[in-house]
């Protein structure tokens, strides 16, 4: 055993060499990534969106949720090491800040996560007179101005805990953690079976953007930016102020 132990340390010790010899070229650390992003979006709203047009009202929200958890586990444990498997504008936004990518790639993982969103929507679009029975999002969304403050509330607060998550699973020196992809997708599926009745749990600008898109259906589009793009803001400074490691809080050293 001591020995197979050694004989597997030496080869990680040899890989981390040859990789610090050939650092990665541009395509796998400008292009690759965005690339990943793309790919990973599309599919995990194209499994999103089919998931709610199919669902039979016996399966109530059980069958979306584990849809949205399950892509999400596998889609970020497959291309975690590609991209940082975001997937979400929010998570983008609230990983710079946190410091765990770099500024060039902000702007390209926006733009690839929005267009994911748009192809994954149109690959799902394969039955009209059903989508469009989705109100337009795929998801049950915003009905009245009677429920905008809940629905904003409940954005926020739920992209804020899957955020806090993301980022201490997967930034955060102290707390990272290999069950990242886990963690995400157990959070993404318990929020969608305690919230999907409240603002339809949409986390994620992308995830409403493609279906909206498509189906030209804008109402209250915005609370599906603002609440989540919000509750990451908040998830970045509570990690950056206060649950950070050492390294990533730029206040109470």
């Amino acid at each position: 055993m001591e020995e197979e132990k050694i004989e597997l340390n030496e080869r990680n010790n040899a890989a981390q060499l040859k990789t610090a010899a050939h650092p990665p070229g541009r395509f796998e650390r400008l292009i690759q990534p965005c690339l990943a992003e793309l790919v990973g979006t599309t599919f995990f709203v194209f499994i999103g969106c089919v998931s709610v047009i199919e669902n039979l009202e016996a399966a109530g929200r059980l069958q979306p949720a584990l849809a949205h958890g399950l892509a999400v586990a596998v889609m970020v444990a497959c291309m975690a090491e590609i991209s940082g498997s975001h997937f979400n504008p929010p998570f983008t936004i609230a990983i710079f800040l946190c410091g765990g990518m770099e500024l060039v790639l902000v702007i390209p993982y926006l733009v690839c996560q929005l267009l994911g969103g748009v192809l994954g929507a149109a690959m799902s679009k394969v039955d009209p007179a059903k989508y469009m029975n989705a109100t337009g999002a795929a998801f049950t969304i915003l009905q009245s101005h009677d429920q905008l403050g809940e629905v904003f509330f409940a954005e926020l607060a739920m992209t804020c805990l899957v955020t806090m998550v993301v980022l201490l699973g997967a930034v955060n020196g102290k707390s990272k953690s290999p069950l990242v992809p886990f963690m995400v997708g157990c959070t993404v599926l318990f929020n969608i079976l305690a919230g999907g009745d409240v603002s339809g749990t949409c986390l994620n600008p992308a995830r409403a953007f493609g279906p909206a898109l498509l189906t030209n259906y804008w109402a209250y589009h915005w609370v599906y930016w603002v609440g989540p793009i919000g509750g990451a803001l908040i998830a970045a400074a509570l990690v950056r102020l206060l649950m950070g490691d050492e390294k990533t809080r730029i206040a109470l050293q």
